[in-house]
């Protein structure tokens, strides 16, 4: 997803960018916890500085609570991503609804906090799903790096460059840290913070970023 297919999603309150004067973006990760790349994820914002969120299904929350509460630990943001990661749009209400409210409940039952951001897995959504996550106390977050591709594992350069060239500020940039092997992800995700942070940039979770101005 371009930064202008972003900007011109008139049908949708998906948010992939945030109209702001700071020189911020929010980089995010799906699929997690991972007990193996969640904390090398973990360590490389330890070390460079900034927060940030984590988009949790809560399958990999009733597998790793622990995983899960080490990010709660070291300040980042939990989101919510589902139970199961289905495409939302091809579920009724009750099970849409369903999907979030049990994934809120277990970030609520096993890491104590209320989650504020829902991001759709596939970033497949309509207006059921985001009625929903509104009426739910959701804001519904996208992401403009839709080439980078992580998932497929491009290669790091790949996934680096695509990164970079969405990155301005405002910019919520979408990574993965579950299901397979991440470490493609990883490396570029360290490159990506390192450029970044020299060009001036800080690193806000979600619901920061979207309070900026």
């Amino acid at each position: 997803m371009s930064q202008a297919d972003a900007r011109s999603a008139a049908s949708s309150d998906m948010i992939s960018i945030h109209d702001t004067a700071v020189k911020a973006v929010a980089i995010t990760f799906d699929d997690g916890p991972n007990p193996e790349f969640t904390p090398q994820i973990l360590d490389i914002f330890r070390e460079e500085g900034g927060r940030a969120t984590f988009y949790m299904t809560g399958d990999q929350i009733e597998r790793y609570p622990d995983t899960a509460r080490l990010v709660q630990n070291e300040g980042h943001e939990i989101g919510n991503h589902t139970y199961t990661h289905p495409n939302l749009t091809e579920l009724d209400e009750g099970a849409v609804r369903a999907e979030m409210v049990r994934t809120g409940d277990l970030i609520r039952g096993k890491v104590g906090v209320q989650p504020s951001t829902f991001r759709p897995p596939y970033l497949a959504t309509d207006a059921q799903v985001e009625r929903i996550a509104r009426e739910l106390g959701y804001a519904v977050i996208g992401g403009v790096n839709g080439a980078a591709r992580d998932w497929d594992m491009p290669g790091v350069e790949h996934i680096l460059n695509a990164s970079l060239a969405v990155s301005e500020p405002g910019s919520i940039l979408v990574f993965h840290d579950g299901h397979g092997d991440r470490s493609q992800t990883v490396e570029a995700v360290r490159a990506l913070v390192k450029t970044l942070k020299k060009e001036g940039y800080v690193f806000l979770t979600a619901s920061e970023l979207l309070a900026t101005k």
